[in-house]
């Protein structure tokens, strides 16, 4: 396994973040790449972000589903 980090202008508070985001946004909308479980742990681990913005980017894919079923239920 090799070690790899993102750059530091695509981290958290990076310039080009923004990008990453809205590839992974893309990457969770498809059904390709494995389980929703799968790309929870590799934008967690590999693309660093935190639950806020993994969150933010599953509503994001989900076009707004995840909101809309946590205030009706």
């Amino acid at each position: 396994m090799s070690s790899r980090t993102l750059k530091p202008i695509f981290q958290r508070g990076g310039s080009r973040r923004q990008e990453i985001l809205d590839q992974a946004v893309e990457m969770l909308a498809s059904r390709r790449g494995g389980t929703q479980g799968d790309k929870m742990h590799f934008c967690m681990t590999n693309l660093g972000m935190d639950d806020t913005e993994y969150l933010e980017c599953l509503n994001r894919a989900s076009n707004g589903g995840l909101v809309r079923s946590a205030l009706w239920n």
